[in-house]
């Protein structure tokens, strides 16, 4: 009986300190629940590259796994602002080298664009 509730209680606390990726609240007025985005529309494009994996293949002066910041902006101008962003949200290879960038789904279009315009004002 003590490994029954024991296995229980290590269940239900389990359940609850997991991490939610989105929250659903009912309103008085309305039975629809309401999904919540991450709240990133605030942030800046160097401050939701934070919240991303970014840094483990790109920095700012130096290439890494990827290009470096400063190298894509010198490549690239305003124009292709959206050519980067789909990159961005739909990944990408072949432009850099044998490495492809993995895709970013989760991130919205108006996100991506502010990283990318983030990242062509590293331009020399």
């Amino acid at each position: 009986m003590k490994k029954i509730l024991l296995a229980g209680t290590l269940g239900l606390l389990i359940i609850s300190c997991s991490k939610k990726e989105n929250t659903a609240e009912v309103t008085p007025s309305s039975e629809t629940p309401v999904v919540s985005e991450p709240a990133t529309s605030h942030l800046s494009g160097d401050q939701i590259m934070e919240t991303l994996d970014c840094s483990g293949c790109h920095s700012v002066n130096e290439r890494m796994i990827g290009p470096s910041y400063k190298e894509i902006a010198e490549k690239y101008s305003e124009k292709d602002i959206e050519l980067l962003a789909s990159k961005i949200i739909e990944g990408g290879s072949g432009v850099w080298g044998g490495v492809p960038m993995a895709a970013h789904p989760q991130v919205s279009k108006e996100d991506a664009k502010k990283m990318v315009e983030y990242i062509l004002r590293q331009k020399k």
